[in-house]
């Protein structure tokens, strides 16, 4: 066993589940075997190890007997010794509680248990290189090719990658490109290129043309002035920060770093967001959007269309399943049809579950299209058979034709009658309302 003061790197692993602890710890050893690991079953116990020892990174579960993992990362927060210790916590769904409160607690990013724990363990291991500096992707600009050799090999020794260009229009192309955009974490460039773009120009390019904010794309300059004038300039001109020729490998290193923990800490900001937007607008069980999100968008939706249809889709008879099979199977049908709805209808359309085993569709185009689309929609669903059970659906469909001004009020209304009517009349089959409210078979 290798000696702890030998060991590079130390974490701790919080879970109330012993086994869980018991494999994490395994795969970690494997995987980073010159890591020292301490696993405990608390916030209690963890805290007692804190007081203790120092910590390069945590990771713990949500869930914990007495204090939660929320708990336990204020708690490390506010110690002297560890409050700058990256802290993952491990949960088998990003609820409501971890996204809108993880981040004001100092998590520093979390991980869906359900991936499993090789994949957590794989997520240890990347958390713990950002953090240590040793994983980045930055786009190097320098026209002096005998300092651009020199350095590039300084930053690929401390495991960075690096794309060098000589230009700041080849860079700015690069950071245009959408292909390409994604891959720099960074951007590190001369102040004072040659040719008709310097770096300044370079920066405010990319402050004001592409819009990055300095979170979004952290631009690192590289001067050969140190004086108070140029550096004003150079951060008005939108850099983060900045290093004097010639470079230190020590101070070099220690500001990317501090730049590639801003550009992670952005890139968590930005998922907490979309995953506190889709709590906030998606149908858990579907996946589809909720009613709160149809009548709160549906309004613009259908303001931006020049012609409209919507759907109202009833699965018949849904409630003889849940009965006889239970809710686990009936819940199972219901995701499996929201799937098929995401996959049948395009991206244009809005999807929405209405209610229960109701669902709605707004789709831009004219009602003799959206009666197509229904009948094809119908069938195909007759073929599905989730869980192996015989399904039909009922739909009730109407059009913005004929209105001098539409609402989503009035097409709901509409399409549920016209669903209705398809019920009253032996279910399985499509039926189309008017302005009017004259009700036709399809």
């Amino acid at each position: 066993m290798i000696p702890i003061k030998e060991k590079t790197s130390r974490i701790m692993i919080v879970d109330r589940s012993e086994v869980a602890r018991s494999i994490i710890s395994h795969i970690l050893q494997k995987e980073m075997n010159n890591t020292y690991i301490v696993t405990c079953g608390s916030t209690e116990e963890a805290m007692e190890h804190l007081q203790r020892e120092k910590f390069d990174l945590i990771t713990t579960s949500l869930l914990l007997p007495g204090l939660d993992g929320l708990d336990l990362c204020h708690e490390i927060r506010k110690s002297a010794k560890q409050h700058l210790t990256p802290v993952i916590i491990v949960s088998s769904d990003a609820d409501r509680r971890l996204l809108r409160e993880g981040f004001s607690a100092g998590v520093t990013d979390y991980f869906n248990k359900s991936l499993g724990y090789k994949r957590l363990v794989e997520f240890i291991k990347d958390v713990s290189q950002r953090h240590s500096g040793m994983v980045g992707k930055i786009l190097y600009v320098e026209d002096s090719l005998s300092t651009a050799q020199t350095t590039q090999h300084l930053m690929e020794r401390h495991g960075l990658y690096i794309t060098h260009v000589t230009s700041g229009e080849e860079a700015l192309q690069l950071l245009k490109d959408s292909n390409h955009s994604e891959e720099f974490d960074i951007v590190f460039s001369d102040f004072f290129l040659e040719g008709q773009m310097t770096g300044g120009d370079l920066l405010y390019a990319i402050r004001t043309q592409l819009h990055y904010s300095r979170q979004e794309m952290p631009v690192l300059v590289i001067t050969i002035e140190d004086n108070k004038k140029c550096q004003t300039e150079i951060f008005h001109a939108g850099a983060n920060d900045f290093v004097t020729k010639p470079v230190k490998e020590e101070i070099l290193i220690a500001r990317v770093k501090s730049l590639l923990l801003i550009k992670h800490q952005h890139k968590v900001i930005k998922r907490y967001s979309k995953d506190i937007y889709n709590l906030e607008t998606l149908d858990d069980l579907t996946r589809v959007h909720n009613k709160k999100f149809l009548l709160k968008q549906g309004k613009n939706f259908i303001n931006q269309q020049k012609n409209i249809c919507l759907m109202m889709i009833d699965i018949d008879h849904f409630e003889k399943i849940d009965e006889t099979q239970g809710h686990l199977i009936g819940d199972h049908i219901l995701h499996l049809f929201g799937q098929f709805l995401i996959n049948f209808f395009t991206e244009k359309t809005l999807i929405a579950r209405f209610a229960g085993k109701k669902f709605t569709i707004l789709i831009p185009c004219i009602l003799e299209k959206g009666k197509e689309i229904a009948e094809k929609f119908r069938q195909k669903v007759i073929q599905l058979k989730p869980e192996e059970f015989n399904i039909t659906v009922s739909i009730g469909i109407t059009s913005s034709e004929g209105q001098a001004e539409t609402t989503l009020a009035n097409l709901l209304s509409n399409a549920d009658s016209a669903l209705h009517s398809a019920q009253q009349q032996g279910y399985n089959r499509s039926c189309v309302c008017t302005v009017q409210k004259n009700v036709a078979n399809i």
